[in-house]
């Protein structure tokens, strides 16, 4: 599909790139519609391209030698899913998967190393989303060793409304106790506790956002630290 202004502007970091450069990246564009589940990039694979979430959001997700999964990261419509074409590491030990069904941009990585080379004004803004990337997988991990599940809960729940158009996230327990690396009773009991409070209403594998602050005032300072993170880095 020929890029469109209405598509790939969704996505803030393309939305805030010069003219210059997006005349560049225009022609090499290409919209994907890939269902919940795909996996984009293998963990340890150097990726083929980048790509940029508009309706949909992306995990990093760490696989254990058993099998088993935890979500280190996610990335919506604020980035893009590549760093490692940023900084030259050509791998990195996750697997970016669709968390969220939707549309990614595609740019091939050849591109973007390119832009890299030449130090160009797009530099800069690729490595403030870097930053912005490891503060959220930093505060990941405090909240993992730190946090009770309850407040990890609730700040997982606003990292995925704050990516989503609607206050509509559909998810399965069995799913979120995967990315949580934890037992899937034990995120029934906190899913439970919250909409016993009326902060979110859960049914039929989908979640509304009932109460945002109150979400807000429930999670741990994680969430917070984060997104004031990305706003100072991204505005």
């Amino acid at each position: 599909m020929t890029p469109s202004s209405a598509g790939w502007t969704t996505n803030r970091f393309l939305a805030s790139m010069d003219v210059h450069g997006m005349a560049r990246w225009l022609p090499h564009l290409r919209v994907l519609n890939l269902p919940a589940g795909y996996v984009l990039v293998k963990a340890h694979e150097k990726p083929h391209y980048v790509y940029f979430p508009t309706t949909s959001i992306v995990s990093l997700v760490h696989v254990e030698e058993n099998g088993s999964t935890v979500e280190v990261a996610v990335t919506g419509r604020e980035g893009f899913v590549g760093v490692p074409v940023v900084t030259g590491g050509d791998v990195m030990p996750y697997q970016a998967l669709m968390q969220i069904s939707g549309q990614v941009w595609q740019l091939p990585a050849e591109l973007l190393r390119t832009e890299v080379a030449c130090a160009g004004p797009v530099l800069r803004q690729l490595l403030l989303f870097v930053q912005a990337l490891l503060t959220q997988i930093s505060q990941t991990a405090v909240c993992n060793r730190q946090h009770s599940l309850d407040q990890h809960l609730c700040r997982w729940l606003l990292l995925m409304f704050d990516r989503l158009e609607d206050q509509q996230l559909s998810m399965t327990q069995e799913t979120i106790s995967t990315m949580l690396g934890v037992r899937r009773e034990t995120v029934t009991e906190a899913a439970g506790a919250l909409q016993a409070a009326g902060l979110i209403r859960y049914a039929r594998g989908r979640i509304d956002l009932m109460d945002r602050r109150g979400l807000e005032a429930r999670a741990c300072e994680c969430h917070a630290i984060v997104a004031q993170e990305y706003r100072r880095l991204l505005r």
